[in-house]
């Protein structure tokens, strides 16, 4: 039985169950998931996972509540609608229920690669062996993934929607002493990943981290590498342009304003890449643009909080959203001259230690003294209002004279508005070429070139 079949009786057990009255949306997911691990530079473990889920979604008599499963036989789904059903005699009185998605077009999504879909444990493994090869002799750890979806939604209202998706992800480091370099990637296709790029990357890296020296705290002019551009956009889109918390007034975005560099542009673009063409509550997915040159355009809304605000959905509806907000889920920022992509081989061009791309050695050479930072962790948000974070640089920082990355520095532990740093006359360049960071969460993932900023501040070692 197809996802839209499974989708479509669980509607219809609704209707018999619950009357025609109730409302119901229902979506459908088959997973496989598999992933391959190494450490010490030997894979320990490959673990795949094939599961179907079913959410359903249930308003009657005034009251809302959810549930889920995962068996398909009629007992099943029949259970899962009796418990839901209880569920809401339960749940409180819901008055600002904003009703189902009434039945509209949904676009088809980015074309699959069956490769990818099918992908087999030894193509993952040969992309750990060329990534270890690469490194030459230093000890590399890491993984490599593929994810290929199929869904479908449906609701007593009428609509519909189906689609597929596809992800390959690999993320390793390289190891020399106490260094690490590190190198990540995210694509459509498997055969997108190359394993020796990578591992070239991370090992040149690791090389030009060692012996680092100590460095006092205080404002640096930074260029931040792609991976650690990611955890800017990812705090972004959690804290900055989350409908609900921009609807309680903990959110620093106000549309309308130029509250950033006219160089930045944001867009929430879930059709960039292979993805699912609707949100949970069956909304069609389209680009957003949140920032347009330096003003800020839009933040993210589901039902609930698109009605709320008057504007409707944007179709970011997802689960936890009536709880946290719903969130801008593929986020890029869009590089200087037009959307260029990352192929295959492309990180390890110009490899040359602490700067391992033309991209960002772009970038460095306009620096007269900076840090060149290669990661972030551990990030924290410290006032969600202003989007003030701290946290940890990690996988190698480099002290940047004229133009020349000069000696590795100790990590630094740092407390920084993130729209601050991106604000009005402070981005000094961004790069050409974009890099999509994989993210741990389902259907999440981040895009961005590398990012050169007039000021950062750091507090102290990462130790303090």
């Amino acid at each position: 039985m197809s996802e839209l079949d499974l989708a479509g009786r669980v509607v219809e057990l609704v209707r018999r169950l619950a009357g025609p009255d109730a409302q119901a949306e229902v979506v459908v997911t088959r997973a496989d998931l598999a992933l391959t691990r190494f450490a010490n530079s030997f894979i320990h473990q490959n673990v795949a996972e094939s599961a179907t889920a079913v959410r359903l979604r249930l308003h009657a008599d005034g009251r809302t509540a959810a549930g889920s499963g995962s068996l398909v036989d009629p007992d099943g789904l029949t259970a899962l609608v009796e418990r839901t059903l209880a569920a809401t005699r339960l749940a409180p009185h819901d008055p600002a229920w904003p009703g189902l998605t009434p039945p509209v077009p949904v676009p088809s999504g980015a074309p699959v690669d069956e490769a990818t879909a099918a992908a087999s444990p030894d193509e993952r493994a040969a992309r750990v062996r060329a990534f270890v090869d690469a490194v030459e002799g230093l000890e590399a750890a890491g993984y490599c993934r593929t994810a290929h979806r199929s869904g479908a939604f449906a609701n007593s209202a009428g609509q519909s929607a189906v689609g597929r998706s596809v992800e390959a992800a690999m993320d390793g480091i390289a190891r020399t002493g106490g260094a690490d370099g590190v190198a990540r990637h995210a694509a459509d296709r498997l055969a997108d990943l190359d394993g020796a790029a990578l591992g070239a990357r991370a090992a040149a890296k690791a090389r030009a981290a060692a012996d680092p020296v100590e460095l006092p705290p205080g404002r640096y002019e930074v260029v931040l590498e792609p991976a650690a551009v990611a955890d800017l956009l990812q705090n972004l889109s959690w804290y900055g342009f989350n409908g609900k918390r921009h609807a309680e007034r903990q959110s620093f975005a106000e549309p309308g304003r130029a509250q950033f560099d006219p160089a930045v542009t944001l867009v929430d673009d879930p059709l960039h890449a292979s993805g699912l063409p609707y949100d949970l509550e069956g909304t069609p997915r389209r680009p957003l643009t949140l920032v347009e040159a330096g003003t800020t355009a839009a933040v993210a809304h589901d039902r609930r909080s698109g009605a709320e605000a008057g504007t409707g959905s944007t179709g970011h509806g997802m689960v936890g959203a009536s709880t946290f907000g719903p969130l801008p889920r593929n986020l890029r920022l869009l590089p200087t001259g037009g959307a260029a992509e990352v192929a295959a081989g492309q990180l390890s061009a110009g490899v040359t230690g602490a700067v391992a791309d033309p991209d960002t050695a772009g970038l460095v050479a306009g620096m007269a003294r900076g840090l060149l930072v290669s990661d972030f962790w551990y990030t924290r948000v410290l006032d969600p209002k202003q989007l003030v974070v701290t946290g940890l640089t990690r996988n190698g920082v480099w002290l940047v004279e004229d133009g020349v990355p000069t000696r590795a520095v100790r990590d630094f532990r740092f407390t920084e508005s993130y729209p601050r740093a991106m604000g009005p006359g402070r981005v000094l360049g961004l790069g050409r070429v974009p890099v999509r960071q994989p993210d741990r969460m389902d259907g999440f993932w981040w895009e961005a070139p590398a990012l050169r900023l007039a000021s950062w501040n750091f507090t102290g070692g990462a130790s303090g």
